[in-house]
């Protein structure tokens, strides 16, 4: 889960304002890179439908929110947003509500949100469906809100996974290569909304990044690691797949793998890629706690697979996440991850404190954490990893690294994922783009600063 939130517009002319010839939409979207790539195809289904992006939500005809639902304050912060959305949209529009929060708890949302006219749920459409099928129909004159909860619908109108999408509008895309989840994570409610595994066919994910024309892909997906095991294939569908995407782009890089899944072969396979980055979802390194969250692995286990990649590869890049204030964490669980932070030295951590879910194994254990002493407890492990971060990345001053020009003035290296890592800064007359040659002249906590190893490239 990580982590980076985003806001995303596409839109169109009021149908009912005079003159008008087009509708608008604006979209908002709440979460992971997972939603983004959901965000981006919803968008161009309603480009499809005559729709075009709107200058802003205040100017929008429909006003969509793909919504996050992993933990309490992800919620939270989706309710917020729909109600700030409310607050500031035209008096003629639509605001519908799709994504994890709207097929999660569609029928509480919209009982408890007068502001939505429409709960929608995965694969219904936002635009045009009839109210059976749990949406508002839209009209081209004025006409009363309404409210149609996401369980009056039945089956999904049309496979959002499989959808074309725009073009990438960034040097980089995330590609959505399954939905869904077979495991059982002890904390996580996603596989009850979000279905079983179903993985694409490797030849539609290749389509998806031609049409992209991206030069970075970050392949994403709820178990990144199992990719084609419900087509009987397994890891090495994933390998292939890793194998073809990096034979036509750039970069590839590969976001949320379970440990145990990380075979030798697809070790191999992202090392020949050229991104020798790795995120891998630890959760934490007791084993005993891992087994209350009904996951593998220890941290003597993690740390031999860290250290056997770094063997091959030692300028391997390293990414995890843990929870704090799991049922039934002690102080010594806690002593075990502060430990293995130390000893391991991941380049990047994200820590979050452990938020119960309803329908979970978890939600029933004793042992509950206090809260103060989950914050006590995440202050800690967050301490320790930020120097640690800050002190590798000052390592890196004198380096020459080549890095991909995002956006003006902002660049990556193979060791920053594009959103939830640092970021190098570059002189703004760099190419948006391009590759360049840079060497690093100054580190700022996780952020570099740097400048091109050819001082012409400057003064492009």
């Amino acid at each position: 889960m990580n982590e980076a939130e985003r806001n995303t517009s596409i839109a169109p002319p009021r149908v009912h304002y005079p003159g008008a010839v087009r509708p608008t939409v604006w979209i908002e979207t709440l979460g992971c890179p997972k939603n983004q790539v959901d965000s981006d195809k919803l968008g161009g289904r309603l480009a499809a439908q005559g729709y075009v992006p709107a200058l802003g939500p205040d100017r929008a005809d429909l006003v969509v929110v793909n919504t996050c639902a992993f933990v309490e304050s992800a919620r939270q912060e989706s309710v917020d947003t729909i109600l700030s959305l409310a607050d500031v949209r035209a008096p003629e529009s639509r605001l519908v509500v799709t994504g994890c929060l709207a097929e999660r708890f569609g029928p509480e949302l919209a009982d408890a949100v007068a502001e939505v006219d429409a709960v929608v749920g995965f694969g219904h459409d936002v635009a045009h469906a009839a109210p059976e099928d749990g949406v508002a129909r839209p009209d081209a004159t004025v006409r009363p809100r309404r409210r149609i909860p996401v369980g009056a619908a039945s089956l999904p109108d049309f496979d959002l996974l499989n959808l074309p999408r725009p073009a990438a509008s960034a040097p980089w895309a995330y590609v959505k290569v399954a939905e869904g989840c077979d495991r059982a994570c002890g904390f996580c409610a996603i596989p009850s909304f979000r279905g079983p595994q179903r993985s694409r066919t490797i030849d539609s994910i290749l389509g998806e990044v031609d049409s992209l024309g991206a030069r970075e892909i970050v392949l994403v997906a709820q178990d990144l690691a199992s990719f084609g095991r419900d087509q009987g294939v397994g890891e090495r569908s994933l390998a292939r797949l890793v194998a073809e995407v990096a034979a036509v782009v750039d970069r590839v890089r590969l976001l949320y793998l379970y440990p145990s899944d990380l075979s030798d072969g697809l070790v191999d396979t992202v090392l020949a890629s050229g991104v020798p980055y790795f995120d891998l979802s630890l959760q934490h390194v007791s084993a005993p706690l891992l087994r209350r969250m009904r996951r593998w692995g220890d941290g003597a286990r993690f740390m031999d697979r860290i250290d056997s990649i770094r063997s091959k590869e030692p300028a391997a890049t390293f990414r995890s996440n843990f929870i704090v204030g799991y049922p039934g964490e002690t102080e010594d669980d806690h002593d075990r991850l502060l430990d293995f932070i130390a000893a391991v030295e991941l380049d990047w951590c994200g820590f979050f404190e452990y938020s119960r879910e309803d329908g979970t194994y978890a939600a029933g254990l004793d042992g509950v954490v206090d809260p103060s002493l989950i914050i006590e407890r995440l202050a800690e492990v967050q301490e320790l990893q930020d120097s640690i971060t800050a002190r590798k990345r000052a390592a890196m001053v004198g380096a020459e690294v080549r890095v991909l020009v995002d956006a003006v003035s902002k660049a990556r290296s193979c060791a920053e994922a594009p959103e939830i890592d640092g970021i190098i800064e570059v002189p703004p007359t760099l190419p948006v783009g391009e590759f360049v040659q840079v060497r690093v002249v100054a580190a700022r906590g996780p952020d570099l600063e740097a400048v091109p190893v050819e001082p012409s490239m400057a003064t492009r």
